[in-house]
């Protein structure tokens, strides 16, 4: 039963369940409320890279540290939309761009953002961009240009937020979720785990997660990558089972909801991976880079699938479900 009024008791309770019990009562949700065979394939391309404001801990593209990461400005639109075009090629659904900017600035930059999303759009793709906090009538152009997603992760908890941020605040980041649902745009939103975080901080995050008005349309679970030169570079590798927990807990929390298995993959075993989709993981990132960091192969997850029977699913599902009840 699809609920927003979880408890954090509730969250605690199902979140500490023996690992294997929690696997099975999460595939059970997951059987009940999706197609399990079907994974959403994105691609994720940095169209802005580096000399970000923002202090995040975790990220290689703050300007204030020395990642060994080169700036580009905005990429071209011609570019944009080839690389599009082969992301779909080779199986992509979904195409998400991101810029390391603080927030959206009205001007020619965000013009191009436009655009681009309008190009992307042309290409039967959904489009997804994640470009910082935006206000109410940047989330509206972005939806009239064609935006599907916007991805806007919370990370941690509230509590702990600010051990990992310090020039946004929490709220910031729930502004800008409140906005993009305004707009109309589906809500691509979710975590990092390894940043030093408790197991309480990943409930709540959770449950924040699973206790908004509309649950996520997109959560993505995502393992701490950690940088040299960041002021988490000497983070441990996370566990798997760490991983398997988060992943089984949000698809129990939020049935509906496709809960990507992001960041962190390319450390991950075919075996380790399929723990994941058991749990509920219904959705990947593609493609030799995720951002800045290393990600699988196209040609190694299309023999992923193959191995697990596993097909992609389809461009706006969805959508063409609601207009097919009408």
């Amino acid at each position: 039963m699809l609920r927003n009024d979880w408890t954090i008791e509730e969250v605690n309770a199902i979140y500490h369940k023996p690992v294997l019990e929690l696997i099975v009562d999460a595939a059970t949700v997951h059987r009940q409320y999706n197609t399990t065979a079907e994974v959403q394939v994105c691609t994720l391309l940095s169209v802005k890279t580096g000399g970000c404001s923002e202090d995040c801990s975790y990220c290689p593209q703050a300007a204030r540290y020395n990642t060994g990461i080169d700036a580009h400005r905005l990429m071209k639109y011609e570019d944009v939309v080839e690389r599009a075009a082969e992301a779909k090629h080779n199986g992509s659904t979904r195409f998400c761009m991101g810029a390391a900017w603080r927030s959206i600035k009205d001007g020619a930059d965000f013009d191009h953002v436009i655009e681009m999303v309008r190009g992307v759009n042309a290409l039967g793709l959904e489009v997804c961009c994640t470009l910082g906090m935006l206000d109410e009538t940047q989330a509206q152009r972005l939806k009239d240009a064609g935006l599907y997603a916007y991805n806007h992760n919370l990370d941690t908890s509230d509590q702990f937020y600010k051990e990992v941020i310090t020039t946004r605040t929490y709220d910031d980041r729930l502004t800008t979720l409140d906005n993009v649902e305004k707009a109309g745009i589906s809500v691509c939103c979710g975590g990092i785990i390894g940043l030093g975080e408790t197991d309480d901080d990943r409930i709540k995050l959770l449950h924040t997660l699973a206790t908004r008005a509309k649950h996520p349309e997109s959560v993505p679970v995502n393992a701490l990558v950690a940088v040299e030169g960041t002021p988490l570079e000497h983070q441990g590798k996370v566990n798997i089972w760490e991983m398997v927990r988060m992943i089984a807990t949000a698809r129990i929390l939020m049935p509906k909801s496709m809960v990507r298995l992001s960041a962190g993959r390319n450390d991950m075993s075919i075996i380790e991976q399929s723990l994941c989709f058991l749990a509920g993981a219904n959705s990947i990132f593609a493609g030799e880079k995720l951002l800045t960091t290393p990600n699988p192969e196209v040609n190694q997850d299309k023999l992923m699938f193959e191995m697990l029977g596993l097909v992609p699913r389809e461009s706006f599902k969805e959508v063409k479900a609601s207009a097919s009840v009408c």
